[in-house]
């Protein structure tokens, strides 16, 4: 299963919609614009809000929690490195392993990857593409991949 991600390129704030592999609109991701730090809201197709993500004021380095459906799920911290983005996940028994930089990574649950993610090159505005072992985590792992752009924006990444 595969969902693509497409950056809002002409958006006052971080906007991004997101597509099955079919092209059908899934999902659209919202940032507010007066908040302090990312403030993160993910909707489904029928403007539902199903995920946020609020980013912890007051840390050495960037550090979100994850929400689905209201409920906390989770954290996500960026560690202090000098060569490669390395990440903190305290969300669904999971690990992110892989480049960060080039946007080649997997979230993996034990030695099984969850979800691989990937960065298409030569498109207006970034666009992701994950893909997915099982569709039951769609919405956790595109959750945890807002939640690390968020982490890399905030670095000026």
């Amino acid at each position: 299963m595969r969902l693509l991600i497409k950056q809002r390129v002409f958006s006052w704030t971080d906007s991004y919609d997101v597509y099955d592999e079919s092209g059908a609109a899934k999902y659209f991701v919202k940032a507010e614009f007066f908040a302090l730090g990312h403030q993160i809201h993910v909707y489904d197709w029928r403007q539902r809000e199903v995920g946020a993500i609020r980013q912890k004021l007051l840390t050495l380095m960037p550090q979100f929690e994850i929400e689905m459906h209201g409920v906390p799920q989770g954290e996500i911290q960026k560690k202090l490195t000098f060569f490669r983005p390395r990440y903190e996940v305290n969300f669904n028994g999971w690990h992110v392993e892989g480049d960060f930089l080039g946007w080649e990574y997997d979230v993996c649950n034990g030695r099984s990857t969850v979800v691989h993610i990937t960065k298409e090159l030569l498109h207006w505005g970034d666009t992701y593409v994950l893909d997915f072992a099982n569709p039951a985590d769609e919405l956790m792992g595109l959750l945890l991949v807002i939640a690390i752009d968020a982490a890399n924006c905030t670095n000026g990444q």
